[in-house]
């Protein structure tokens, strides 16, 4: 009886240790990087060169692309990163001439 007590009370606690750690806000950095990765990873982007930026979640975007479509997919792929509460796209789309 008292193993089925300690076993019941041991994943209380992991529960309880699981939703306390779901709720750990992501940190800046992490969402950062996170977003570098997946815009320099997109084949349409090529985001390597863009300037990433976050202040609790919100994500700014800088740098310069080849169309419109660039900078779109841009911020929709940073706006899929887990934390990222607003999307700041200040990319700039180069002059052709």
């Amino acid at each position: 009886m008292n193993s089925k007590i300690c076993a019941a009370l041991a994943v209380l606690l992991l529960l309880a240790g699981v939703c306390l750690a779901a709720d750990k806000p992501i940190s800046d950095d992490l969402i950062v990087d996170q977003v570098r990765i997946k815009l320099s990873a997109d084949a349409e982007v090529k985001g390597g060169a863009l300037v990433v930026d976050s202040k609790q979640g919100v994500v700014t975007l800088g740098g310069t692309v080849e169309s419109q479509r660039q900078k779109d997919k841009a911020a929709r792929l940073a706006k899929k990163i887990k934390g990222v509460k607003q999307v700041i796209n200040n990319i700039e789309i180069k002059k052709h001439g």
